[in-house]
């Protein structure tokens, strides 16, 4: 299993490509950041400086999304940072929910993620693509280029694309019964247009928060500085609430009754460990959706998600113990599920 970093890029960057430098030294393949042009500082900028001081991280927005950049812009950057170092880069994207909320913009439609896809993938491996009538090509593009495109998916609809048009699957939560429907779903809608659902990486992406040991106190700590985590994924529930309704066949109750006692929600917290708007998550949703407690808890269930089909657990380290929880993967967590 691949592991990964998830940062906002908060400033000063040295920080953010401090941590990733650590976590390299830990063991992690991937550094990936948040991509909200108005709450913090521009990613690609940081990437930059990440890639130039770490050997072999894989770095990329989680995600990014078709509406705050053109697509021929957002390829382009990401071709040159491979061309400056080796195919290192991976485009993550989806809706743009914090990007395009916070600029009075709605977010986009699946329709629109699955044009910028195949432009975006297109331009950034050298190949022709159409920009609404007008064919271009990045003539300087080297002819290894590669750009691997993962999206990011909870509902039924954005699933399916997932499964046939994506490189890969970001989901952003750790449960096990939902982990288990959503890889199945991405994956049958691969197969359904002739794919090798093999070919579709699956990434997992929650907060982890390491304890000494399993005492009250300790979990009820851990679980404060990551219930941030339940208000962002119920802020994309919300939505899938609206469309399909509070008991749909189509969406899991496991994934959208929790929210009944959400008031709203304010991007100015958005990702923080001390975001009020989240008092309305429980501790089960908390332990569900996140790793927390002792390493041998967090190595039970990576094996488990492994054998749900995931490639990749990137960590959301959006709390008061940074370096801790990457040393603690890098020593006792990740050399033990790889072992």
């Amino acid at each position: 299993m691949d592991f990964g970093l998830v940062l906002q890029t908060d400033p000063p960057a040295s920080r953010v490509v401090s941590l990733m430098k650590r976590a390299e030294r830990n063991g992690f393949r991937y550094g990936w950041t948040f991509d909200s042009a108005v709450l913090w500082q521009e990613p690609f900028v940081i990437y930059s400086q990440i890639l130039a001081n770490t050997r072999k991280l894989t770095v990329g927005p989680m995600v990014t999304n078709p509406g705050t950049r053109t697509w021929e812009v957002t390829a382009s950057t990401f071709a040159t940072l491979n061309d400056m170092f080796g195919n290192r880069t991976v485009c993550g994207i989806g809706r743009g929910d914090s990007a395009m909320r916070v600029a009075g913009r709605k977010p986009n439609t699946l329709a629109r993620i699955s044009e910028a896809m195949k432009v975006i993938r297109a331009l950034g491996r050298g190949e022709e693509a159409d920009l609404g009538g007008t064919v271009v090509r990045f003539p300087w593009i080297k002819p290894d280029a590669r750009l691997p495109v993962w999206m990011a998916a909870y509902g039924p609809k954005a699933l399916k694309m997932t499964g046939e048009e994506a490189d890969g699957f970001i989901l952003q939560l750790a449960d096990l019964y939902l982990t288990e429907y959503m890889v199945k779903a991405v994956k049958d809608a691969a197969v359904a247009v002739g794919r090798d659902p093999s070919e579709v990486t699956i990434c997992v992406a929650a907060p982890a928060y390491v304890t000494e040991d399993d005492s009250p106190e300790a979990l009820a700590h851990a679980r404060d500085q990551c219930r941030w985590f339940g208000g962002m994924v119920g802020n994309h529930v919300a939505d899938l609430v609206a469309k399909y309704g509070a008991h749909s066949a189509q969406v899991p109750g496991e994934l959208t009754d929790y929210i009944k006692a959400r008031q709203g929600y304010d991007y100015s917290h958005h990702g923080r460990a001390d975001n009020p708007d989240t008092a309305f998550v429980p501790d089960d949703i908390v332990d569900r959706f996140c790793l927390i407690g002792p390493p041998r808890k967090h190595i039970e269930k990576l094996n488990a998600l492994r054998e749900l089909g995931v490639d990749q657990f990137a960590v959301y380290d959006m709390h008061d113990a940074q370096e801790a929880t990457i040393d603690a993967y890098g020593t006792q967590v990740i050399p033990a599920v790889n072992a």
